[in-house]
């Protein structure tokens, strides 16, 4: 029970720390929660926790601060995510069901996932490298000349031009596109592409591919190679740092240069993780050691397996629950609009 009662303790004051910005003290405490104990034994809770690293004193006559300890322990024993009010969740779905294509996807969601929490959101593209493919067309735009297109569960469209030499037949177009999507549909891009590429690479004795196959493939792979998108990352709400310019050189200072580079955003979000579950790093758990006044909370999305990675990125002194359900939710609806396209 003493357990059970000092961690409400921690909770309370983490909870009013993020709130008020100010160390909390024990009349605070009393006067705010509903503990159901005297302000001495509130005092002695506190003293404990501080004892065993939880709470910190900024100030001899101070009230107490959470120290990253004290974050970590609050975090892990959320019994749950709380989940997202539901004018939040018509939001997200309103704001994200109007997006027209993998773009505007990826730039909305970095827009209402900084709105609800105030803080700066990472989203990176998904990887190419993690697709599947769900459909290659070929139009005829005109008797010598293909548009192929390439069509991946991540939601991204490669378009490539073909020229051909000669004039291609309706009922040749049509056996060539059913080669192709019978050798890629369904495959992740690796295998996908060893399938096209056997198409052009018979074995011996088989009969040698038209130019018109050879043309396509070629293209086809040269799309699926193509791996720009894989190291992109998208970055909202840099503004809200603004609210934390009291520590601009210890913590905002730092994060607005990490902003700037792409490579430690990547490292920043880490792997992507399915099945909807969200890691929060506080502190020095994180990366870089001139980070460790930040922290990050993070998911990964995709229709079926995680395709890249989305979180929030702030002071160490944030709302966890709020930042969680949000993160896990703005991933939610990512997943289904990528699967759903």
């Amino acid at each position: 029970m003493q357990e059970d009662r000092r961690l409400a303790v921690l909770r309370a004051i983490v909870e009013d720390y993020v709130a008020t910005e100010e160390p909390v003290g024990s009349k605070a405490l009393v006067e705010r929660h509903h503990l159901n104990v005297s302000p001495a034994t509130i005092r002695n809770d506190m003293a404990a926790l501080e004892d065993e690293g939880y709470l910190a004193q900024p100030h001899t006559s101070a009230g107490r601060v959470p120290t990253d300890k004290g974050y970590r322990l609050f975090v892990d024993r959320l019994s749950t995510v709380k989940p997202t009010s539901s004018a939040e969740r018509r939001a997200i779905a309103t704001f994200l069901d109007g997006a027209v294509d993998l773009d505007d996807v990826v730039h909305r969601s970095v827009r209402v996932l900084a709105q609800l929490t105030r803080q700066v959101a990472v989203v990176q593209y998904p990887s190419l490298s993690h697709s599947t493919v769900r459909h290659v067309e070929i139009v005829a735009l005109t008797p010598t000349r293909l548009l192929v297109v390439l069509i991946l569960s991540s939601g991204r469209v490669e378009q490539r031009l073909v020229e051909l030499e000669s004039d291609l037949a309706e009922a040749d177009l049509a056996a060539l596109r059913s080669r192709v999507n019978l050798a890629a549909t369904g495959e992740v891009i690796a295998e996908a592409a060893a399938a096209l590429n056997g198409l052009i690479r018979p074995e011996e004795g088989a009969p040698a591919p038209s130019a018109v196959t050879v043309s396509v493939v070629d293209t086809l792979v040269d799309a699926m190679s193509d791996h720009r998108s894989d190291e992109r990352v998208v970055v909202g709400g840099t503004a809200n740092l603004a609210r934390f310019g009291d520590n601009f050189d210890t913590s905002v200072r730092p994060l607005l240069e990490a902003l700037e580079e792409q490579v430690v955003l990547l490292k920043l979000l880490g792997e992507a993780t399915g099945s909807g579950a969200v890691t929060v790093r506080i502190g020095a758990e994180g990366p870089y050691q001139e980070l460790a006044s930040t922290s990050v909370v993070a998911t990964g999305y995709g229709p079926d397996d995680a395709l890249a990675s989305l979180g929030i990125v702030g002071p160490t002194r944030m709302d966890y629950p709020g930042s969680m359900a949000a993160v896990r939710a703005v991933a939610r609806y990512m997943s289904r609009i990528l699967d759903e396209n």
